[in-house]
């Protein structure tokens, strides 16, 4: 059994902290998450993949000299919880100012292979001294691997599924490594599109350290360290301090998955979630084992799930940095589901089996804080890959469906929940980028549950191929519903098809062009007894086509 829990601050810097004043912790705290969200938004405007420039499938944050996070943007939290690894992984191979290490090795920092993160050991100015890292991670179109899109439902091994990088540095002493550019390049299909992406990421930690470095020059490095002591800090104390509101306990709960693509046998995750004072522990001792198929996740994603859904139950509002995990253990078995061995399989680890985390631990918490958890979201990505053999395209997306009805209001319809946070690919750019096109993308009348408040309804998205293809789907709630609440009824279950035939929630199949594939994303779970439900609030339903017909979404 391993506890993973990060480490607490030093006497050293809690007197550090005590020295930012409160009007210059809000403009630091402001300053450091600015420069998070203008890292983002240059990597955002700098790369070629629609996953990227239209989906928004990437993060950045910023982290001090000792590895700890200090700020990030509001992007993907399975990428952001998981971003310590990464830069522990690289702190362990001494990395050197200015240097800019790659990597995606699920078992030294990584989450899936896809998800590729590059951490810059900065410097301003050309100083002598590290004083942080930028980070940023973005999800490649593919990796390389036995399918297009490098997301296959049939991997065994994380061979399989892609180019495996441990930290190694792609810049040294300013300059790209050409060697393990190309190197990476080499393995992976349609590289001009790899290639301007990795481009984006690294012009998006310059723009981190050029920041970064306007800080240090305005305040000197001295208050700029201080003022990251003092920002955690503030996250700690705030996170702490709610955590306290909660009831002493330990809460228990039990969800599984649907099969790990090999069989179709369920998957169980247990916790038990203990609120001690201001601390939280989390342990999955019972959780199942490491699994033959792809839906193992390493422990990082595991504990970006837990951090996730303290922030959400404590106070969403809190900054989160390094401050909001510190109060949070996670106890993980050794060799489980939740901590595999290499060479696991783990492409689905961090699309489903995180979502899956996820649900979990807020069921356990709903005993704690009913008040602040809603019946259950779709509880899935929705993750569909299409791409050629060739290379010549690869397209995926995760598909929003359900959010679980709130104790006060309806559930959202047609959204991403839990632990993905992107925005849909638009039509236009499907259809202009690869060689598809989108017959229909439309909300599913009743698929959210009823209840006094409503679950959010799931979606229908409709592709025909142009072209032959090899089609991936990573999915779940295909037969277990989204739960409701207090008497609140179950949402609908999603199912996917090929030329209208039912096909497996997790699949690869060989299409040829004139194909089409149907995603039909869950619902999500009611609160309340229907019979409560304000008449108002079913009139206006009618009136919007949730109970009846539904008009397209081509947003």
């Amino acid at each position: 059994m391993t506890d993973r829990s990060e480490p607490g601050r030093t006497e050293s810097e809690r007197s550090a902290s005590e020295r930012i004043d409160p009007v210059t912790l809000e403009v630091f705290r402001n300053r450091l998450e600015g420069i998070t969200e203008e890292m983002g938004r240059t990597l955002i405007r700098g790369a070629y993949s629609p996953n990227i420039k239209e989906r928004r499938d990437c993060s950045t944050a910023l982290f001090d000299a000792a590895g700890r996070m200090v700020a990030q943007a509001e992007h993907i939290p399975v990428h952001l919880g998981a971003m310590p690894a990464a830069v522990a992984a690289v702190r362990e191979r001494d990395p050197a100012p200015g240097d800019v290490f790659v990597l995606n090795d699920p078992f030294t920092g990584g989450t899936h292979l896809p998800d590729v993160t590059l951490v810059s050991a900065l410097a301003p100015g050309a100083g002598e001294e590290i004083v942080g890292y930028a980070v940023s991670r973005a999800h490649h179109a593919d990796v390389g691997g036995m399918t297009p899109g490098s997301m296959p439902a049939g991997a065994r091994d994380v061979h399989q599924e892609g180019l495996r990088i441990p930290p190694i540095r792609l810049v040294a002493d300013g300059e790209i490594r050409e060697e393990v550019r190309s190197l990476v390049l080499a393995n992976v299909r349609n590289a001009r599109e790899r290639r301007a992406d990795l481009r984006a990421q690294l012009a998006a930690n310059e723009r981190g350290e050029r920041r970064l470095g306007d800080l240090i020059e305005e305040y000197g490095r001295e208050v700029v360290s201080a003022g990251f002591d003092a920002v955690i800090d503030y996250s700690r104390d705030r996170i702490e301090a709610a955590i306290a509101e909660l009831p002493d306990e330990t809460y228990e709960a039990t969800d599984v998955l649907e099969g790990d693509g090999v069989t179709d046998e369920d998957v169980p995750i247990r916790v038990a979630v203990t609120i001690d004072g201001r601390s939280i522990e989390v342990d999955f001792a019972g959780t199942a084992g490491q699994l033959e198929g792809n839906l193992n996740a390493p422990s990082a994603v595991a504990h970006s799930a837990v951090y996730f859904v303290v922030r959400c139950v404590t106070d969403p509002d809190v900054p989160p940095n390094q401050g909001c995990y510190d109060p949070v253990s996670v106890r993980i078995p050794d060799g489980s589901l939740l901590d595999p061995e290499p060479p696991a399989a783990v492409v689905g680890g961090n699309v489903e089996t995180s979502q899956r985390v996820t649900d979990v631990v807020f069921a356990a918490l709903a005993r704690a804080a009913p008040d602040r958890v809603p019946a259950q979201g779709q509880g899935t990505m929705n993750n569909l890959t299409v791409g050629a053999r060739d290379g010549s395209f690869a397209y995926y997306e995760t598909i929003g469906g359900g959010f679980g009805a709130r104790p006060d209001r309806d559930g959202m319809d047609g959204v991403h929940v839990g632990m993905t946070n992107t925005l849909n690919t638009p039509v236009e750019s499907i259809e202009n980028e690869y060689p598809m096109s989108v017959e229909r993308y439309a909300l599913r009348p009743g698929s959210g549950g009823d209840g006094e408040f409503r679950g959010g309804l799931g979606l229908e998205r409709v592709l025909r191929l142009e072209a032959d293809a090899t089609v991936s789907v990573l999915s779940e709630r295909r037969r277990r519903a989204p739960r409701g609440v207090a008497g609140g009824a179950d949402g609908a279950v999603g199912e996917n098809l090929i030329d209208g035939d039912p096909v497996a929630s997790k699949t690869t199949v060989e299409a040829d062009a004139g194909t089409t594939v149907t995603i039909r994303t869950p619902g999500a779970g009611g609160h309340g007894d229907p019979a409560d439900r304000d008449p108002d609030m079913t009139a206006r339903d009618r009136r919007e086509g949730k109970t009846e017909e539904s008009a397209d979404q081509n947003s």
